[in-house]
C-alpha cells in the first residue's frame, strides 16, 4: 500500500485554494460600504463646492457693479470739461476749476525770444582778449565769464556761455561773407521780460571782443537780430498780453497754446456729458449683468427637475433685494429723485433699461440736477453713495457678507472632508478584517480540499488491494 503525506496549502491569492470568488465578494462588500458611508459625503461635498464656485462668480459680478458704481460716485467725473475750437492756430488745456462757456479768440502776434549777434569774424580761433563778459536775460541771473586761455576764441566762448546757463544760449552762424563767423545769443524765454543785456570790460580797449560786444565807452554793440516780443491776444474783445505763448489763467481754469496767428475763432468749454453719459451706461451694464448671474444662479428647470447652485440661498436673496430696493427708492428731494426720472427704468425681469433720449436731455439740460441726484450736495449722500455702501458691505474682505458665507461653506467642506477620512478609515480596517477571515475561509476550505483528496486516494489504494 502506498502512503501519501498531507499539507496545508499556501494561499497566493483570494479563492485559489476553495475554488470560491472571494475577490469578487470583497469588492462588492466594500462598493456597498462606499456606497452607504462615503457617497453621500462625496454628494454633499460636491454640491458645497459648486455653491462656493457660484459664489465666486456672484461676487466676480458685484466687483464689476462695485468699480461702475465707484466711477459714478467720484465727484471729479461731474466737473469733467470738453472743449471745441473753430479754428487752428491754438491749442487749449483745462482744470476743474474751469467754467463752461463760449469765448472768441483772436491772436495777432506770437511771443517770441530776443536774439543778438555779434559783427563777423574770419576764424573761429581767433584770439578775442582777456577782459569780462557779463550777460543777464530779463531780470535772471547775471553770468559772466572771463576770457582766458581755454575761452578766448568765439568756439570757446560759445561753449563757456552754454555751460554756464543763465537762460541765454550761444550759437556760431556763418553768414558766407569774408568774415563770416558771428556769435549768436538767445534768450531762453520768450516776451520783453527776458531781453538780454551784454557788456564786456577790458584793460585793452583795442582787443577784438572789445570790438564785437561793446567798448567800455558804449559804443559799439551786438545787433539785435529778432526783437523779442508779447503774446498779444483777445479774448471776448478783451486784450490779454503773455511774456510766452503759453498762456494760463486768462480764462479761469483754461491753458491757451498759441502757436499762429490768425482770424477770430470761437472756444467753447463744456461739461462732458459723453463721459458721464458712458459711466452711466456702464454702471446699468454691470447691474444687468449682476441680475443675470443672479438668475442663473438661483433658476429652477422644471423638466429636469434641477436648480442654480445658489437656489433659496438666503445671501443671495439679501443681496439681490437691497440692490433692487436701491435702484427703485427714491433719493432726497431735488429735481430728480428716482431713476426713472433720468430715462432709467427697472423692468420685470430685474434688468434696467435707459431712454437715451431722455437721460440725454437731463445731461444737457440740467446736469446740476443729475450731479446731485448721483452724489448729493454733498459730494456723497446720493443715488450711488447708497449702493456703494451696500457693495461694500457684501465684499469687504473682512467683514464682507460673501466673505462670511464662503468662510462657512469652506469650514463645512473641511468637516466633510474629516468624515470622509474617518469613514474611509473605518471601511479600510473592515476590509482587513474581511480579507483575514476570507483568507482563513479559503485555506481551511483548501486543507479540507487536500484531506479529501489523500482519503480517496487511500480508498482507492485499498479498494485496489
Amino acid at each position: 500500500m502506498t502512503t501519501t503525506t498531507s499539507s496545508t496549502a499556501t494561499i497566493t491569492s483570494l479563492g485559489v485554494g476553495s475554488g470560491l470568488d472571494l475577490e469578487s465578494i470583497l469588492e462588492s462588500l466594500e462598493e456597498s460600504k462606499t456606497a452607504t458611508l462615503l457617497t453621500p459625503i462625496t454628494t454633499q461635498e460636491a454640491s458645497v463646492e459648486a455653491e462656493i464656485s457660484a459664489y465666486g462668480t456672484l461676487t466676480s459680478s458685484l466687483n464689476a457693479l462695485q468699480t461702475a458704481a465707484e466711477a459714478l460716485a467720484d465727484a471729479s467725473l461731474y466737473q469733467s470739461l470738453s472743449t471745441s475750437l473753430s479754428g487752428s492756430g491754438v491749442s487749449v488745456s483745462t482744470t476743474s476749476s474751469a467754467v463752461a462757456g463760449s469765448y472768441s479768440i483772436e491772436v495777432s502776434q506770437l511771443a517770441q525770444a530776443q536774439s543778438l549777434a555779434t559783427d563777423g569774424i574770419a576764424d573761429t580761433s581767433t584770439t578775442l582778449g582777456t577782459g569780462t563778459l557779463t550777460l543777464q536775460s530779463g531780470s535772471g541771473t547775471a553770468i559772466s565769464i572771463t576770457l582766458g586761455s581755454s575761452n578766448n576764441t568765439l568756439a570757446g566762448l560759445r561753449d563757456a556761455i552754454n555751460a554756464a546757463g543763465g537762460g541765454i544760449t550761444a550759437t556760431i552762424v556763418s553768414d558766407g561773407s569774408a568774415s563770416p563767423y558771428r556769435l549768436v545769443l538767445t534768450s531762453s524765454s520768450t516776451g520783453t521780460d527776458a531781453e538780454m543785456t551784454v557788456s564786456y570790460s577790458s584793460s585793452d580797449s583795442s582787443d577784438l571782443a572789445s570790438s564785437l560786444f561793446g567798448y567800455a565807452d558804449g559804443t559799439g554793440s551786438m545787433t539785435e537780430t529778432v526783437a523779442a516780443k508779447n503774446a498779444e491776444l483777445t479774448i471776448n474783445g478783451i486784450s490779454v498780453t503773455s511774456q510766452s505763448n503759453t498762456v494760463k489763467d486768462a480764462l479761469q481754469g483754461v491753458t491757451l497754446n498759441l502757436t499762429a496767428t490768425g482770424a477770430s475763432q470761437t472756444l467753447k468749454v463744456e461739461r462732458d456729458t459723453d463721459k458721464i453719459l458712458k459711466a452711466i451706461t456702464a454702471f446699468v451694464d454691470a447691474y444687468n449683468d449682476f441680475a443675470s448671474t443672479v438668475d442663473d444662479l438661483t433658476a429652477y428647470d422644471a423638466d429636469s427637475a434641477t436648480g442654480g447652485e445658489l437656489l433659496g440661498d438666503s445671501t443671495t436673496r439679501r443681496i439681490s433685494t437691497e440692490l433692487a430696493s436701491d435702484i427703485y427708492s427714491s433719493v432726497g428731494s431735488g429735481t430728480f429723485s428716482y431713476l426713472s426720472q433720468l430715462g432709467i427704468t427697472l423692468q420685470s425681469d430685474g434688468t434696467l433699461s435707459i431712454d437715451e433720449d431722455t437721460l440725454q436731455s437731463a445731461l444737457d439740460d440740467n446736469i446740476d440736477a443729475v450731479t446731485q441726484f448721483f452724489i448729493g450736495s454733498d459730494g456723497k449722500s446720493g443715488f450711488i453713495s447708497r449702493i456703494t455702501e451696500d457693495l461694500d458691505s457684501y465684499l469687504d474682505e473682512d467683514t464682507g457678507l460673501i466673505t462670511a458665507k464662503t468662510d462657512s461653506l469652506e469650514s463645512k467642506l473641511d468637516r466633510l472632508e474629516e468624515r470622509y477620512e474617518q469613514k474611509q478609515a473605518l471601511i479600510d480596517s473592515e476590509m482587513e478584517r474581511w480579507r483575514e477571515q476570507f483568507t482563513q475561509l479559503d485555506t481551511l476550505i483548501s486543507t479540507l480540499n487536500s484531506t479529501a483528496d489523500y482519503l480517496t486516494t487511500q480508498f482507492e489504494a485499498l479498494n485496489s488491494d
